[in-house]
C-alpha cells in the first residue's frame, strides 16, 4: 500500500454536491446536508441533551469528508456548551482525505457555517496518514483524526465514545467501510449506554451493530430516505486489555500540574496543558528558559524519514507536522526550505527508495539533483523567543532546584496532582532502567552579518541563517559532567560546514565564531520518552515472567501522578509539541492524538518490558 493517502477521484454535480466517482457516491444530499448531519447524527445521537451536565463529551465518526458533520456538531456545542470549562472531543476517521481547496468550495454552501468553516479550513489536515489533532481552546473544541484506512487506524485508535456517527459512504459503495469486523471495535471505543446513529439500514450493518452489543432501532428518516438507524451499546461490563505499556489515563483529570523544566519540552507542555484549562507551574534550576539545550541561537526542525513504513517512521512524520501545526504563527518561528544530501551511498540509496514511495506530499518533500531532499516547508526556530512565548502568562520559578518529592508530589511543601519530569538528563535518578546517555551537542555562530533570508542546508550536521545571524554543527557525543566546549568540536563542526558550503560560508568563517554545547538526554533506541513513570519493583513482579513466555493479563504498574517527557535527543523542538499532546489527553482523559503503536514506542515502560523478556532485569 502507498505511504500517501489516496486522495478521491472528485466530480461536482451542477448545484455543487461533491461526488467520489470511485465510489459512485455523493457526500451529502443537495442543498439539505446540514440538516440531514443534525437530524440524522446530532438528533440521533440525542444531542445536545446527551451532553448536559458533562466536563468532556467524546464524539466518534468514520468517514469525515468535508467536516461537515464535525462543523454541525461544533455549532451545536456552541450554543449549548455545558459550562465554559467543559471540552468537546470529536475523532474522526478517514481514508481518502479531500484537499482543503474542495473542502472549502463543498462547505460554501452553507453561509451559517462560514466562520467555523474558515476556521477548519484555514487548518486543514496535512495530506499524509496518520494522526492529526487541531485545538481550538477558545471553544472547548478538539479534532483528533486519524488518516488512513479504516480497517488499520481504527484497531490503533484510543478513545471511548460518548457518541458514534457511522457516516461512511453507503455500505454497497464501500464495504470496506462497513465491514463486519469493525462493529466490534466500536463497540470496545464507546462508553457504557453510547448512543449510535446512521443513515443506512441496511440489514448487514444492523446485524453487525447487535453482534457487537448494540440494541437497534430503526427511526423515521429524513429527507427523501424512509428510514435510519439508532442504536446504544448495552451498558454491560465489557472486559478491558491489559494496559502493559501504562497507557491508560489516570481516573479522574489532572488540573494542578508541576513542570520540571523550561526548555522546549517543559515549555510545549505547560502551553498545551494551559490551553487545557490546568494550572500549571514550571520549575527550572536556571535563572530564565531556555538555558540548557533549548539554549541555541537557531534552532531547526526538520523531518527524519525512514524508508520502511513502520511505526517508528509514522511516529517521526506525525511529530514533524505536529510541531509545524503547534509554532506556525508563533514569535521566532520562519519557514524555510531545507536542502538535505546524502552523507554517503547507503543514504543516497535510502533516499532513492523513500522518494519511490513517500510519507509526505509533493508541497513538502521534492528530489534535489544529485540525490538529495528538499525539505519545502521545514522551520527554522529562534529557540528564546518561541520558548518565551510559550510560557507567557504561565507561573514559572526559577533559580532553584525543586528537588521534588515522588512519593507524595510534593515540591517545596506543595502538593500537585501531577509532576512531570521534563528536564533532559534529570530524569535519569527517577528512571535509571531507561538508560538515558547524555549527548554533548556544540554548535558555532556568528552575529551581526548582512541580513539574510532564511535557509538551511543539512547533511548530518546542518547550517542555518536567518537575518543577521548565521550557525552551524551540530556535534553529537557522549558525555559525563557538565557540558564544556572542546576545539576538537569546533574544528569538527568548521569541516562539516566545508562539506555543506553554504552561500554565506566565508562571510562567517572570517568573523570570530561563539561556541556553545548542551547536554541531551538521549534513549538508546533514539525514541523520546513519554507517559507514566512505572514501579520497576512491582512491573518485575508482575511481568517478570516474560523471560519464560508467560502471558500477561496485568496493568503497567505506576508512580502515581508522576511523568515522564525526556529522551528528546537532538530533534527536541520536532518532538516536544507531540509529547507535550500526547501527555496533555493523557492528563486530562482524553482520546489519544497518535495511536496506540506510537504510544508504546515512546512508553517508558518498553525498556522494562524488553529488559524482562530478554532476562537483563
Amino acid at each position: 500500500m502507498p505511504r500517501l493517502p489516496r486522495t478521491p477521484a472528485l466530480d461536482w454535480k451542477p448545484d455543487g454536491t461533491p461526488i467520489d466517482t470511485r465510489h459512485g457516491d455523493v457526500y451529502f444530499t443537495a442543498g439539505d446536508g446540514l440538516e440531514e448531519a443534525r437530524a440524522v447524527f446530532l438528533a440521533g445521537c440525542g444531542l445536545p441533551d446527551g451532553w448536559v451536565g458533562r466536563t468532556r463529551f467524546t464524539v466518534g465518526e468514520t468517514g469525515f469528508g468535508t467536516g461537515l458533520n464535525f462543523l454541525a456538531t461544533w455549532q451545536l456545542w456552541r450554543r449549548s456548551r455545558p459550562s465554559p470549562s467543559a471540552w468537546l472531543n470529536f475523532v474522526s476517521f478517514e481514508g481518502f482525505p479531500l484537499l482543503a481547496s474542495d473542502a472549502a468550495r463543498a462547505l460554501s454552501a452553507w453561509p451559517e457555517l462560514a466562520e467555523l468553516a474558515g476556521q477548519l479550513v484555514s487548518h486543514w489536515p496535512d495530506g499524509a496518514r496518520g494522526v492529526r489533532e487541531l485545538v481550538w481552546p477558545q471553544d472547548g473544541v478538539r479534532l483528533v483524526l486519524h488518516v488512513g484506512e479504516i480497517t488499520e487506524t481504527l484497531p490503533q485508535a484510543m478513545l471511548e465514545a460518548d457518541a458514534w456517527f457511522l457516516d461512511g459512504f453507503s455500505p454497497a459503495r464501500n464495504a470496506q467501510m462497513w465491514s463486519p469486523a469493525l462493529y466490534p471495535l466500536l463497540a470496545e471505543r464507546a462508553a457504557p449506554g453510547a448512543r449510535l446513529a446512521t443513515f443506512t439500514v441496511a440489514g448487514d450493518v444492523r446485524r453487525g451493530l447487535r453482534e457487537a452489543g448494540f440494541e437497534v432501532a430503526k427511526r423515521p428518516g429524513h429527507g427523501r430516505k424512509r428510514e435510519r438507524l439508532e442504536a446504544h451499546l448495552c451498558p454491560t461490563g465489557k472486559p478491558r486489555r491489559p494496559d502493559r505499556h501504562g497507557l491508560r489515563s489516570p481516573p479522574e483529570p489532572m488540573q494542578k500540574v508541576a513542570v520540571l523544566g523550561a526548555g522546549i519540552a517543559g515549555a510545549s507542555l505547560a502551553s498545551q496543558l494551559v490551553a487545557r484549562g490546568c494550572q500549571v507551574s514550571v520549575f527550572d534550576r536556571a535563572k530564565g528558559p531556555a538555558q540548557g539545550a533549548s539554549g541555541n541561537r537557531l534552532a531547526l526542525v526538520m523531518p527524519r524519514l525512514d524508508a520502511g513504513d513502520t511505526p517508528e517512521a509514522r511516529l517521526l512524520v506525525d511529530a514533524y507536522l505536529a510541531a509545524r501545526r503547534a509554532y506556525d504563527g508563533r514569535p521566532g518561528v520562519c519557514e524555510t526550505q531545507v536542502r538535505q544530501m546524502p552523507r554517503n551511498d547507503r543514504e543516497a540509496r535510502r533516499f532513492c527508495k523513500l522518494l519511490g514511495d513517500p510519507p509526505l506530499p509533493l508541497e513538502d518533500l521534492e528530489a534535489l539533483p544529485g540525490g538529495g531532499l528538499l525539505h519545502k516547508r521545514a522551520l527554522i526556530v529562534e529557540p528564546a523567543r518561541l520558548i518565551s512565548a510559550l510560557l507567557d502568562g504561565v507561573d514559572t520559578r526559577y533559580g532553584r532546584d525543586p528537588a521534588p518529592d515522588l512519593a507524595t508530589r510534593k515540591i517545596e511543601g506543595e502538593t500537585f496532582d501531577a509532576i512531570i519530569l521534563a528536564h533532559g538528563m534529570g530524569a535519569a535518578q527517577a528512571a535509571p532502567f531507561l538508560g538515558l546517555e547524555a549527548r554533548l551537542g556544540q554548535v558555532e555562530s556568528v552575529s551581526g552579518l548582512p541580513d539574510a533570508a532564511p535557509s538551511a542546508t543539512a547533511s548530518g550536521h546542518y547550517a542555518l541563517a536567518l537575518g543577521g545571524e548565521r550557525l552551524w554543527g551540530a556535534t553529537f557525543e557522549a558525555h559525563d559532567g557538565p557540558p564544556r566546549i572542546s576545539e576538537d568540536a569546533r574544528s569538527r563542526n568548521a569541516a562539516a560546514l566545508e562539506g555543506l558550503s553554504p552561500w554565506w560560508m566565508r562571510q562567517a568563517l572570517d568573523r570570530p565564531a561563539v561556541s556553545r554545547a548542551g547536554i541531551r538526554a538521549t534513549t538508546p533506541d533514539r525514541l523520546p520518552v513519554a507517559g507514566p513513570l512505572p514501579d520497576p519493583e512491582l512491573a518485575r513482579e508482575r511481568f517478570g515472567g516474560l523471560r519464560h513466555g508467560r502471558e500477561i493479563t496485568g496493568d503497567a504498574p505506576r508512580v502515581a501522578g508522576i511523568w515522564l517527557a525526556t529522551g528528546l535527543g537532538s530533534r527536541g523542538f520536532t518532538f516536544a509539541p507531540w509529547i507535550a499532546g500526547l501527555l496533555t489527553a493523557q492528563l486530562c482523559g482524553d482520546p489519544a492524538p497518535a495511536s496506540r503503536e506510537a504510544c508504546e514506542r515512546v512508553s517508558a515502560m518498553r525498556f522494562l518490558l524488553r529488559g524482562f523478556r530478554r532476562g537483563s532485569l
